[in-house]
Protein backbone atom coordinates (compact mmCIF):
# COMPACT_ATOMS: atom_id res chain seq x y z
CA UNK A 1 0.00 0.00 0.00
CA UNK A 2 1.05 3.43 -0.76
CA UNK A 3 0.45 5.77 2.51
CA UNK A 4 1.65 9.29 2.98
CA UNK A 5 4.71 9.77 4.73
CA UNK A 6 3.41 10.81 8.10
CA UNK A 7 2.72 9.47 11.57
CA UNK A 8 -0.60 8.20 10.08
CA UNK A 9 0.94 6.29 7.29
CA UNK A 10 3.44 4.97 9.24
CA UNK A 11 1.36 3.37 11.32
CA UNK A 12 -1.25 2.16 8.73
CA UNK A 13 2.05 0.30 7.04
CA UNK A 14 3.03 -1.48 10.33
CA UNK A 15 -0.64 -2.67 10.81
CA UNK A 16 -0.13 -3.78 7.13
CA UNK A 17 3.08 -5.42 7.75
CA UNK A 18 2.24 -6.97 10.57
CA UNK A 19 0.05 -9.40 8.33
CA UNK A 20 -3.53 -7.74 9.10
CA UNK A 21 -5.61 -7.71 6.14
CA UNK A 22 -6.75 -3.98 4.86
CA UNK A 23 -9.53 -4.95 3.08
CA UNK A 24 -11.73 -6.07 6.15
CA UNK A 25 -12.66 -3.89 8.46
CA UNK A 26 -10.47 -4.11 11.96
CA UNK A 27 -10.93 -2.59 15.51
CA UNK A 28 -8.74 0.55 15.76
CA UNK A 29 -8.26 1.98 18.99
CA UNK A 30 -7.90 6.28 19.25
CA UNK A 31 -6.47 7.90 22.29
CA UNK A 32 -8.11 11.19 23.34
CA UNK A 33 -6.47 13.04 26.12
CA UNK A 34 -8.57 14.94 28.98
CA UNK A 35 -7.70 17.34 31.15
CA UNK A 36 -9.50 15.61 34.46
CA UNK A 37 -12.27 13.26 35.14
CA UNK A 38 -15.64 15.35 34.56
CA UNK A 39 -14.36 15.56 31.05
CA UNK A 40 -13.05 12.53 29.87
CA UNK A 41 -16.55 11.48 30.87
CA UNK A 42 -18.26 13.96 29.08
CA UNK A 43 -16.21 13.12 25.90
CA UNK A 44 -17.24 9.37 26.38
CA UNK A 45 -20.45 10.33 26.37
CA UNK A 46 -20.43 12.22 22.89
CA UNK A 47 -18.02 9.43 21.15
CA UNK A 48 -20.64 7.03 22.69
CA UNK A 49 -23.25 8.64 20.39
CA UNK A 50 -21.46 8.52 17.00
CA UNK A 51 -20.42 5.28 16.36
CA UNK A 52 -17.17 4.49 19.23
CA UNK A 53 -17.01 2.47 22.03
CA UNK A 54 -15.50 4.66 25.31
CA UNK A 55 -13.57 3.40 28.00
CA UNK A 56 -11.96 5.71 30.52
CA UNK A 57 -8.54 5.92 32.24
CA UNK A 58 -6.56 7.63 35.00
CA UNK A 59 -3.11 8.52 33.47
CA UNK A 60 -1.31 7.38 36.72
CA UNK A 61 -2.11 9.86 39.23
CA UNK A 62 -1.28 12.86 37.18
CA UNK A 63 -4.30 14.68 36.92
CA UNK A 64 -4.88 14.08 33.19
CA UNK A 65 -7.17 11.15 31.76
CA UNK A 66 -7.69 9.03 28.64
CA UNK A 67 -10.66 8.23 26.55
CA UNK A 68 -10.02 5.27 24.79
CA UNK A 69 -12.66 5.63 22.12
CA UNK A 70 -12.53 1.72 20.00
CA UNK A 71 -13.89 1.52 16.31
CA UNK A 72 -14.25 -1.09 13.94
CA UNK A 73 -13.74 0.09 10.74
CA UNK A 74 -11.83 -0.33 7.27
CA UNK A 75 -8.06 1.21 8.11
CA UNK A 76 -7.69 3.42 5.31
CA UNK A 77 -5.15 6.63 5.51
CA UNK A 78 -8.90 8.57 5.07
CA UNK A 79 -10.56 7.05 7.63
CA UNK A 80 -8.54 7.20 10.57
CA UNK A 81 -7.64 10.63 9.29
CA UNK A 82 -11.51 11.74 9.85
CA UNK A 83 -12.08 9.12 13.02
CA UNK A 84 -9.18 11.77 14.33
CA UNK A 85 -10.84 15.01 12.94
CA UNK A 86 -14.40 14.22 14.28
CA UNK A 87 -12.72 13.04 17.71
CA UNK A 88 -10.82 16.34 17.75
CA UNK A 89 -13.89 18.02 17.03
CA UNK A 90 -16.10 16.27 19.68
CA UNK A 91 -13.60 16.63 22.17
CA UNK A 92 -12.39 20.23 21.77
CA UNK A 93 -15.29 21.45 24.14
CA UNK A 94 -13.98 19.57 27.00
CA UNK A 95 -10.30 20.66 26.11
CA UNK A 96 -9.39 17.14 24.75
CA UNK A 97 -7.69 16.51 21.57
CA UNK A 98 -7.34 12.96 19.87
CA UNK A 99 -3.12 12.12 20.06
CA UNK A 100 -3.06 8.71 18.57
CA UNK A 101 -4.64 5.85 17.63
CA UNK A 102 -3.77 1.94 17.21
CA UNK A 103 -4.63 -1.27 16.18
CA UNK A 104 -4.02 -4.96 16.57
CA UNK A 105 -5.11 -5.49 12.91
CA UNK A 106 -7.50 -8.34 12.57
Amino acid sequence: MNYPNDSDGAALRKVAEAGADMSRPMTIDFSVDAPDERAARAIAELVSTQGFDPSISDNGGSGSWSVYCSKTMLATYEGVVAAQAQLNELSKPHAGHCDSWQSFGN
